[in-house]
């Protein structure tokens, strides 16, 4: 898997979730705390999610073949959206279930002190995962750009993944913290089913959040404005092209984007300058977006004087999108 795939996050987090998961059981099987049940099933859950993720990065890198032309790179994007379901469904739905059985079946726990010390050293193994993925997300962050917007527009959803998921396992270990402590301390059993509700909630919001933004990949998402911008003056910056008439941007996949495009030449430009034409403006756009790896630039002939907006300068954009 590429640097962008995130994969020491996610090797990172798959360690600590496994190790948590283990400590959760036992801590669950001692005190009965439903927290701790909750906290255990959440993560196996993002265990085997960081297993799926792996798993959809290595079919990612199979060649394009007859049948796959374009390749496999968006078989990441099915995967990550599976990760969303499994986090909605085997996390949230059954911590929901668990917290309202436990709200019309509730029993004292016992050994209270186990699940304290497990929710401690487990918020500090998931801190760690959590670091590792911020740092691995720091290496293909913009400069400037925001966490919410790094999460809404990563092309690589594996990082997005990670990320959300560690913020939520930190923030269902508090709810389960909060759970287990108030019942020990007021040794009223309701507490505990409370933070199993409020465990299942947040990873029921989390798993939205992650389809959605899965979806929008899935359904086929055009570059950045930022790399559009780059595309269309990387085409500019030469005397080749009169016109960019139109352009169609689309991800194959997280590091593979396709370029199409429609380019008004002289109308006695003979053929063989126009091919050499073309390879150069293609040249200089790979250059400029590194992942614009498939590209198709369509001659055309520019006609000013049948123009109905003539240009006003030697390089007219007229992009869609």
């Amino acid at each position: 898997m590429s640097a962008s795939g995130g994969g020491k996050a996610i090797i990172a987090a798959f360690l600590a979730n496994m190790g948590i998961a283990l400590a959760k059981f036992i801590a669950w099987f001692i005190s009965g705390s439903a927290s701790m049940l909750a906290e255990a099933i959440h993560s196996v859950a993002d265990s085997g999610n960081q297993l799926l993720l792996l798993f959809g990065g290595r079919r990612a890198k199979r060649a394009a073949d007859r049948e796959h032309p374009f390749g496999y790179g968006r078989e990441r994007y099915v995967y990550a959206f599976v990760v969303s379901i499994i986090l909605f469904s085997v996390g949230g739905l059954f911590s929901i279930y668990e917290g309202v059985d436990k709200l019309t079946h509730p029993h004292e726990l016992e050994n209270v002190w186990v699940p304290i010390i497990v929710l401690v050293i487990a918020i500090g193994l998931e801190s760690f995962s959590l670091r590792t993925a911020i740092q691995e997300s720091n290496h293909v962050r913009g400069k400037g750009q925001s966490w919410v917007s790094f999460v809404r527009h990563a092309k690589a959803p594996e990082l997005p993944v990670v990320l959300l998921e560690d913020i939520a396992a930190l923030t269902g270990l508090a709810f389960a913290l909060f759970g287990v402590g108030m019942t020990a301390i007021t040794h009223n059993p309701i507490f505990d089913a409370i933070g199993t509700l409020m465990i299942g909630t947040l990873l029921i919001l989390v798993a939205i959040v992650l389809g959605i933004e899965t979806k929008s990949l899935l359904v086929g998402e055009g570059a950045t404005d930022a790399d559009h911008d780059r595309i269309v003056g990387a085409i500019a910056d030469g005397p080749e092209v009169h016109k960019l008439i139109h352009i169609k941007t689309l991800y194959l996949g997280p590091d593979e984007l396709l370029v199409a495009a429609k380019l008004g030449f002289a109308s006695d430009a003979p053929l063989a300058h126009v091919a050499a034409d073309i390879d150069r403006v293609e040249n200089r756009i790979r250059a400029a977006v590194p992942t614009a790896r498939v590209i198709y630039l369509e001659p055309d002939i520019y006609r000013p004087d049948k123009d109905p907006n003539p240009p006003t300068e030697e390089f007219v954009i007229r992009s869609v999108d």
